[in-house]
Parts: C-alpha cells; sequence; structure tokens
C-alpha cells in the first residue's frame, strides 16, 4: 500500500508538473499591425485563461512564447526554426500568414510538426494524403472564393454565362491564393475573369480603379488587406 501511495504520488506530481509549448507567431509590426495586434492579444489572453481557469488542458498547463514575424515569410522561418523544438516541442504552428505557411510547409513534413490554418493560408492542403503535417480548419481562401462566386450566381439567377468579374487582390501570397479557384470557375461558369494586382502596402489604387471603370466588370471582387482596405 505505501508503495502505491507513493507511485501515485510521483504520477500526480508528473500531471502536474506536465507543460504543452504553443508556439505564438505574431505581427505586432509591419503593415498589417492592425490586423495582427488585436489577434496576437486575444490568443495570448485565451490561453492564460485557459491556465488560469482550468488549469491547462486536462491538467498540462500550456506555455508560450511570442516570436515577431511582421508578416515576413524569412523572420516567419526563423520563428520556426527557434521555436519547433522548444520545451518538449511545439504544439503546432498557426502561422498568421499565408507567405509563412507556404515557407514552413515542406519543413513541417519533414520535421513532423502540425502547421495549423484556421480559415487561410495554403488551399491545396485540404489533401491530407499529401499535406499530412498541414490542418486548414475553418475552411480555405479557395473556400471564400466559392462562396462568392455561388453568391454572384444566385444574384443572376443561376447563369454567370456572359457576365466580367473583377478581382482586385493584394499581390502577395494571400492575395494570389484564390485565383486558381475563380479561373476554374471562370471556364466552368462562362464568365470573363479580370486580375488586378495590387502592389503591398496597397495605399495607392488609383490607377486600378481607373481600368476599372473603363472595363466596367459585372462584379468586383476586393480581396484586400491591411492599410489597402478603404
Amino acid at each position: 500500500m505505501a508503495v502505491a501511495s507513493i507511485a501515485g504520488g510521483a504520477s500526480v506530481a508528473s500531471a502536474q508538473t506536465a507543460e504543452q509549448f504553443v508556439p505564438l507567431l505574431v505581427y505586432r509590426t509591419g503593415q498589417f499591425a492592425p490586423l495582427g495586434i488585436p489577434w496576437a492579444d486575444g490568443k495570448q489572453d485565451y490561453l492564460k485563461l485557459v491556465n488560469a481557469r482550468d488549469g491547462g488542458v486536462n491538467g498540462v498547463k500550456l506555455t508560450y512564447e511570442e516570436c515577431e514575424t511582421a508578416y515576413d515569410a524569412a523572420k516567419g522561418v526563423e520563428c520556426y526554426e527557434r521555436l519547433k523544438g522548444k520545451g518538449s516541442g511545439a504544439s503546432g504552428f498557426d502561422t498568421q500568414s499565408t507567405g509563412i505557411t507556404f515557407a514552413v510547409t515542406d519543413k513541417a513534413f519533414v520535421d513532423r510538426v502540425v502547421v495549423e490554418t484556421p480559415g487561410y493560408g495554403l488551399s491545396q492542403s485540404v489533401d491530407g494524403t499529401v499535406f499530412e503535417w498541414n490542418f486548414p480548419l475553418l475552411g480555405t481562401y479557395w473556400t471564400a472564393a466559392d462562396v462568392m462566386i455561388q453568391d454572384i450566381t444566385k444574384k443572376e439567377k443561376g447563369s454567370l454565362k456572359g457576365k466580367k468579374i473583377a478581382l482586385v487582390y493584394h499581390d502577395s501570397p494571400y492575395g494570389k491564393e484564390p485565383i486558381p479557384l475563380l479561373q476554374k470557375r471562370a471556364a466552368a461558369d462562362g464568365f470573363e475573369l479580370s486580375l488586378f494586382p495590387i502592389t503591398p502596402p496597397g495605399v495607392e489604387q488609383k490607377s486600378t480603379w481607373l481600368q476599372i471603370r473603363q472595363q466596367k466588370p459585372d462584379y468586383v471582387l476586393f480581396w484586400s488587406a491591411g492599410v489597402m482596405t478603404p
């Protein structure tokens, strides 16, 4: 009985000291800081809440460390390399950037590290037979683009044949992500797709909107971020 009690006590002590490291890639600086700051604050506050209210997850405390990427792919890779092996190993990376997701996907496959992309990232990663360590949650940018086309199709009573649709997009991996889906839909549904890239950060758009006025598309999809958004 004494031995069992000691063993049980050791088990409890082990559970009490168990920790899981959560890397937090953030962009509190750079062109997207107005988006990144509240997101970073919210994630960190939630981890603090889980620890304070619930004692962690199933008795496992969550530890974390922020790493500033400024929404830059090279800095994101540096953060990934620095944090992937910290503590008992990173639980997974929510990169907060499509460009960083592209940059670390092959690395994550080799390292066997999870890359989580809730609502963003590499749309092709929905094929888990190819992208085994990518977990796209809550849809992808292809999902979002398809929903837009479905909505326009309803407005046009089921047919987009002969219609003109323009995509004004942030000229970055994030902004380019819906293009393959839209090109497929254009071929299938018979509408004309025009592409208008906006050079980051996206403040200067005058020439693009002059072209839009000249071409007079029936619909404009505005795929913006940060200061590009009016």
